[in-house]
């Protein structure tokens, strides 16, 4: 590994009491949760609809169903696949699974069967803990894929038992808002039986600092499912780092962290389940967002950290203006996954009297490596300056050896604690992510002499929409498969709303005519919704290489200039 020492021009641009350095890491994630209900055990560590569960409730829950999983034969090792929304269930079998030295592996529930397929082809999990809606999806999986202990998740459980009864009224609302949370299912294991064994013994062996705790998906520029291998340490440390960087919130003194982002996203699992636990904090659940739910618990526990992306500050803050409900007591709002427009963090600051301010990640990262720092130096258009103990190089994209002159734009490798060691099971694809020890980004950046970095161009085609990322490769294979579609090349194009909106230019084959409304039907029986192309454009040809590959950049060119021409 390399030990070369680049300048860091950043430190001297951090807000006051932001240490430059982090501390010794040390322990497992199952700390986390064990030194707040230590510390504080009477204090509120969930909140779902309205219910509550302390933290020394939570470690209680945690306890019952570690040994609940070790009688089903989860071991210190083991994959076990979560495929759960927000909700305190989700929290408890996350840190049930790291307490028997398991490894978490995290899932989109909203995936398609095939897209789900894919993730457990790779980690070949026989545990699964899943919401009682996907669980006929997880039985209809090959013989070869069958999960040995598949457990059922009723997320309504844990709400209050009046908002349960609520749920089962003979309403049309009622009937509709269970049906949206839960189904019935038979041939699963019941969570809540599974959850009700006696405490985990407190002499059970405990993970390791270094052992492999979570396996984090991320789609790659192929669409081949690459599960990035997180340890202990990569998660910690990334806690430990945004605790560092927000020193005006402090541990334990009430701090109330709004879980409006996913938990399986690595944005979610970091900002809102490892650190709000870290901090003792209240972590509020949110199943989806909803601008009018997060807007009536802000009524009584506004959030004081509230990690989210633009197009959320953009809804939260009209439903806000709308209902006439303040939105004031939230002192940080951290945004990521996608550029944060000076025009909206103007008025989003002006509601709350805190900062919004900007960072930036990747699943390999765990996935935090820069945040705008939480003072008045922040910069507009920056993703901020690396957090402490990142390390960050600006180098040639061809030959990342050489780093580029001063300001100049170039590939940005890191190095860091939080930075993984590799992709789960693919040696080949980890080689090629690494030079030297550094990680490569694959975004091109340039650093100006105060540290801010700035995003120039990404060398990865990935599309990043809601805040989730899209891989051109696995829209166009899927438009392919249409009858009428001879080829097909799927771009980003700039939105308002979403950062980019997936875009689709497609070769229809022969003289048919085709109706794009119904290749978008087709496309939505084999993706995501959010992987579906939100628009679709017939044309003669598609630019290629010598060697016949499509050239995305001419054709989002091309498609830029047609849409700005209409």
């Amino acid at each position: 590994m390399s030990t070369f020492q680049p300048p860091r021009p950043w430190v001297s641009s951090y807000a006051s009491d932001v240490p430059h350095e982090l501390g010794p890491i040390e322990g497992s994630l199952i700390d986390l949760v064990a030194a707040s209900a230590r510390d504080f055990p009477d204090a509120p560590a969930l909140q779902f609809f309205g219910r509550e569960t302390t933290y020394a409730e939570l470690q209680r829950a945690i306890d019952r169903a570690a040994a609940g999983l070790r009688e089903l034969g989860v071991r210190a090792g083991d994959p076990v696949a979560i495929v759960l929304p927000n909700c305190p269930q989700h929290i408890v079998a996350f840190y049930a699974v790291l307490r028997l030295g398991a490894v978490v592996v995290e899932h989109n529930p909203l995936y398609t069967a095939r897209e789900l397929r894919k993730q457990f082809e790779d980690h070949g999990a026989k545990h699964a803990i899943v919401w009682s809606k996907v669980v006929a999806t997880v039985q209809g999986f090959p013989v070869d894929l069958a999960v040995t202990n598949l457990i059922s998740v009723d997320v309504t459980r844990a709400m209050p038992l009046v908002t349960r009864l609520a749920l089962k009224l003979p309403v049309a609302k009622g009937r509709e808002a269970r049906d949206a949370l839960t189904t019935r299912v038979r041939g699963a294991l019941s969570w809540d039986a599974v959850a009700a064994s006696a405490p985990l013994p407190a002499s059970h062996p405990r993970p390791q600092t270094e052992d492999l705790a979570i396996i984090q998906y991320t789609s790659g520029t192929t669409g081949t499912p690459k599960g990035a291998a997180l340890t202990h340490r990569n998660l910690l440390a990334n806690a430990a780092q945004a605790q560092a960087w927000v020193p005006s919130i402090r541990r334990g003194e009430g701090c109330v962290v709004y879980a409006v982002l996913p938990m399986f996203h690595a944005y979610g699992l970091t900002l809102c389940l490892t650190f709000a636990m870290a901090m003792g904090a209240r972590l509020v659940l949110f199943p989806k967002f909803d601008p009018d739910l997060v807007l009536e618990v802000t009524k009584k526990h506004p959030a004081t950290f509230l990690p989210l992306v633009p197009p959320i500050a953009e809804r939260l803050l009209a439903a806000a203006k709308d209902r006439g409900i303040p939105l004031a007591g939230t002192e940080v709002a951290i945004s990521g996954a996608m550029a944060l427009a000076h025009d909206l963090v103007v008025p989003f600051e002006d509601e709350t009297g805190g900062y919004l301010v900007e960072g930036y990640g990747l699943s390999e990262c765990s996935p935090v490596l820069m945040a705008n720092p939480v003072a008045d130096n922040r910069v507009a258009g920056t993703v901020g300056l690396p957090l402490p103990g990142t390390e960050c190089r600006v180098v040639d994209p061809d030959n990342p050896t050489v780093d580029v002159p001063a300001g100049g734009a170039g590939e940005l490798i890191v190095r860091g604690p939080q930075v993984f060691s590799g992709y789960y099971g693919k040696p080949e694809e980890t080689e090629a992510v690494f030079v030297d020890g550094w990680f490569r980004t694959g975004d091109i950046v340039t650093i100006d002499e105060a540290g801010f970095v700035r995003i120039v161009d990404r060398i990865k085609e990935l599309i990043i929409t809601g805040g989730f990322n899209v891989a051109p490769t696995e829209v166009e294979v899927a438009l392919r498969q249409h009858p009428d579609v001879a080829d097909a090349a799927v771009i980003g194009l700039p939105s308002d709303h979403s950062g980019e909106e997936v875009v689709a230019a497609i070769v229809v084959d022969g003289d048919r005519d085709v109706d794009v409304e119904a290749v978008r039907d087709f496309a939505r029986g084999i993706l995501t919704p959010y992987k579906v192309p939100r628009r679709i454009f017939v044309v003669d040809e598609l630019p290629k290489s010598l060697i016949g590959k499509v050239l995305r950049r001419q054709v989002k060119e091309r498609l830029l200039a047609l849409t700005s021409a209409s």
